[in-house]
């Protein structure tokens, strides 16, 4: 199917959820983006600084751009004039960064912060009790230039079905439990960002309200 075909199918089953589409643009070509782009997507989310870097000036100024893979303080800079949202938020340290690159910028970024909620090692994330730590830190009533609207997860790349719904009704729980127990200015848990093209249909019946789609979008 073409690109756009599999947009289409892909928001068919969004249909009746919270859920919105995020277009994974990572190795993908300018050309591709679009394609995506004239199927009516405007939420692009790219794994690497770098790549955005250089695929944002070549597309329309509406595109929403969202860091969705791991992201180093020192390279907030880059992406601080134009990013709509960073999912991969793991430490205070990265939210004291975009809080001073989007003030610069005179700007408001949205966060996620990340949630390590699968098996292997070389997942980024926080545990619950230390995303609760950073929601409860004095530091956090400071940071007037980003707003942290929800968490992320990835599941374990496995085939086994059972285990990836358990994860992300895990994701589903925390997030629950820290929306209830925490609210300001700059904090409105109302994003849960999980399921990637495997398994965004479980991710959709647990919640998600944005998913995460690359290959399955490429897709011939």
């Amino acid at each position: 199917m073409s690109i756009a075909q599999n947009i289409s199918s892909i928001l068919a089953a969004l249909k009746g959820t919270k859920a919105k589409l995020v277009a994974v643009t990572k190795t993908r070509s300018v050309d591709e983006l679009q394609e995506v782009y004239a199927a009516d997507l405007r939420i692009f989310g790219e794994n690497r600084v770098q790549e955005m870097q250089e695929k944002q000036p070549q597309l329309p100024a509406d595109v929403q751009w969202h860091l969705i893979g791991h992201l180093q303080t020192n390279k907030v800079k880059y992406i601080a004039p134009y990013v709509a949202m960073i999912h991969s938020v793991d430490s205070l340290d990265l939210l004291h960064e975009i809080n001073k690159q989007a003030k610069k910028n005179k700007r408001i970024i949205s966060c996620l912060l990340q949630i390590f909620i699968a098996t292997e090692e070389t997942k980024f994330g926080l545990n619950e009790a230390e995303a609760e730590a950073i929601l409860a830190s004095e530091d956090i009533k400071t940071l007037e230039n980003i707003k942290i609207v929800g968490l992320m997860g990835m599941a374990s790349n496995t085939d086994n079905q059972i285990q990836v719904r358990k994860e992300f009704q895990s994701l589903k729980r925390i997030s629950d439990a820290l929306s209830t127990q925490f609210h300001a200015v700059n904090i409105d848990l109302s994003e849960i960002s999980m399921g990637m093209s495997g398994d965004y249909a479980i991710a959709i019946e647990e919640g998600s309200t944005l998913i995460r789609v690359g290959s399955a979008l490429f897709s011939d």
